[in-house]
């Protein structure tokens, strides 16, 4: 008999897993379910959560995302495609979009069931994206683009309407430059050492050849013969040093050279260790409390969590959004974010006002009335001039509880943010802070993510080092300021455009970026210190995840989130999309269409200066709705 708790969706969700471990030839893969977003590490796979509903939609994305993962899993060798990866973002977005193309591909060949499934899962993505909508070849990535014509040739499969688009608008600049290369495409196929030098002569076809870096084939091919000269020499190396009998009779022939030879060094030796003794005996004598002191304890990377590490920070950055981008294509860029969400601005703007007036309210002028000093109380004359014998009446002005504030804006840039998320979480940023500073309201805007896909230069430099187990963080992060909290609007207003450059949003690590940002805060002269954090997931570094537990960024973010509000220096709030950030945040609110970003920014910033307790606890009552 079943029970009344059971959830109908657990027997579909076994099934999936027990499939997709089957797929993937590994029955100790670990297979799990969650509102974050999906993800892939070497032993485990997290699919999108399947409600108790169980939607057409949600079946067909956990069933397409559970082949895409256990296909790579059985048909990519990340050793071979570490190899081949270009150095340059671009070329590296090209790889990668090719190589899921591959694996695609011939798991369709061995399993074609799998097409179906993972074309509903393309077709999710882009419609999430917003792909159906572009018009404009300049408006598309053309890594998807190479992707999806990839998928489509090596398939002869017809791709999803949104991906489709996509593919069409730059379909005829790809096979123009690339129609001698694309004719071996399916050869290249089944040998992923092979295909792997298909993509980047693609690459190079495609005008990117100066981001592929040095052949590693050549490479090869020189080291070889590097180690053959080294071969010959060895050989050829008594020859070259002459007859080692006249070695012996030249050491004979001089006897007493060799003699001096050595008592010079006895002396050089005697006289090094005089001075050493000599050393030690100054530091013996030096009074009590200057001997030298012991190396300090380095410092911890996180004020939360002691133990957490980091592989190295000689590759993070902090920059200004400015060092980013040329002045001409920052303009550029905020125009196409102002024109895309044109129809948007007009709600954001009306909610924007909404908070103004609020705000407002509290830091208009107060009254006491009648005081028998002050500023004469005009409204008053009319009852003296009725009755002249009653006293004048005066006023005075209250003091307001409206305290000098700060808001930094914490914005989530991760690839999930990428197309129509991250272009209204700019927009709506750009209104508030506008908003906050008509109110006297200091803001500051910051963003998060990483500068390189699958670990960066750090990675790189721990594989050179031998691999140590468990280097902690293993990327380079990027945190950019768009707008500090001192600069006025109007001269940083270009900078939001920057979230719409291809190529910027990456991975996110939102332990250390909210401790950065919270260390901005707390040391601002502001009375009041407000730091909103918005998200679209859980922290995801694959790099670091791949080598350290399934849980350290998360764990990470969760001390750093307990120490700022156990401080309670900074008043912390946090709004996530999609993605239920209350089981992090003691304060904060969860929407499930990106569409109500601007409304829930609005209620939460205007509770936060609502002096009504009853206001603030109906706010706070949408954490448990959204």
């Amino acid at each position: 008999m079943t029970k009344p708790n059971d959830n109908p969706a657990d027997p579909f969700k076994k099934a999936l897993a027990e499939a997709t471990k089957v797929m993937a030839d590994d029955p100790e893969l670990s297979v799990s379910y969650s509102v974050d977003p999906a993800g892939q590490t070497t032993d485990s796979i997290r699919l999108p959560q399947v409600t108790r509903r169980m939607t057409r939609d949600e079946v067909l994305l956990a069933r397409g995302t559970a082949d895409a993962f256990a296909l790579r899993h059985k048909f990519h060798d990340p050793k071979v495609a570490a190899r081949y990866m270009p150095q340059g973002q671009m070329a590296r977005d090209l790889y990668e979009a090719m190589e899921t193309a591959r694996i695609e591909a011939v798991g369709a060949q061995h399993m074609p069931g799998t097409a179906g499934n993972i074309e509903s899962k393309i077709e999710n993505e882009a419609m999430r994206r917003g792909y159906d909508q572009i018009t404009q070849a300049a408006d598309a990535p053309l890594s998807v683009a190479a992707g999806y014509l990839v998928r489509h040739l090596a398939t002869g499969r017809d791709l999803p309407r949104s991906a489709a688009n996509v593919m069409e608008l730059w379909r005829g600049f790809i096979e123009d430059h690339c129609d001698g290369t694309l004719e071996t495409l399916q050869d290249a196929l089944n040998d992923q050492q092979a295909f792997a030098k298909l993509a980047r002569q693609m690459i190079s076809d495609l005008g990117y050849g100066d981001q592929l870096g040095d052949d590693p084939d050549s490479i090869d091919e020189e080291q070889e013969e590097q180690a053959e000269d080294a071969g010959e020499d060895d050989q050829q190396e008594p020859d070259s040093t002459g007859d080692d009998d006249d070695d012996g009779q030249e050491a004979d022939a001089a006897p007493e050279q060799s003699q001096e030879e050595q008592q010079d060094a006895s002396q050089a030796q005697v006289s090094m260790d005089e001075q050493a003794d000599q050393e030690m005996g100054e530091e013996a004598e030096m009074p009590e409390g200057e001997a030298p002191l012991d190396q300090p304890e380095p410092q911890p990377i996180s004020d939360a969590d002691p133990d957490y590490s980091v592989f190295t920070t000689e590759f993070d950055e902090e920059i200004g959004a400015e060092d980013l981008a040329e002045p001409a294509e920052l303009e550029r860029l905020r125009a196409y974010l102002d024109q895309q969400l044109e129809p948007l601005k007009g709600a954001v703007s009306r909610l924007a006002n909404k908070l103004q007036r609020r705000l407002q309210a509290q830091q208009n002028r107060s009254w006491e009335f009648d005081r028998e000093e002050g500023i004469l109380d005009a409204g008053r004359l009319a009852r003296i001039v009725a009755s002249p014998t009653t006293p004048l009446s005066f006023k005075v002005e209250k003091d307001t509880e409206f305290r000098d504030t700060v808001v930094t804006l914490l914005l989530d840039n991760s690839g999930s943010m990428r197309g129509r998320p991250i272009s209204i979480a700019a927009i709506c940023a750009d209104v508030m802070a506008r908003t906050l500073e008509r109110c006297d309201v200091k803001v500051e805007i910051l963003g998060f993510t990483t500068k390189a896909w699958k670990g960066g230069q750090s990675r790189e430099k721990w594989l050179g080092e031998g691999r140590t187990a468990k280097p902690g963080r293993l990327n380079d992060l990027r945190h950019i300021i768009y707008k500090a909290a001192d600069a006025p609007w109007r001269r940083t207003r270009p900078n939001l455009g920057l979230m719409m450059k291809e190529g910027l949003l990456k991975e996110n690590i939102d332990g250390e970026a909210l401790e950065w940002a919270h260390r901005r805060t707390v040391n601002r002269p502001e009375q009041r210190k407000v730091l909103m954090v918005i998200s679209d997931g859980a922290p995801v570094d694959d790099s670091t995840l791949s080598v350290n537990p399934a849980n350290y960024l998360e764990k990470h973010l969760r001390d750093v989130i307990a120490m700022v509000e156990k401080r309670k220096a900074v008043e912390l709030v946090a709004i996530g999309i999609g993605h239920d950030v209350t089981r992090y945040y003691e304060r904060a609110v969860t929407i499930t269409d990106v569409e109500q970003l601007a409304g829930a920014m609005t209620e939460q910033l205007a509770s936060l200066f609502d002096t009504d307790p009853r206001k603030r606890a109906r706010v706070m009552g949408m954490r448990k709705a959204g």
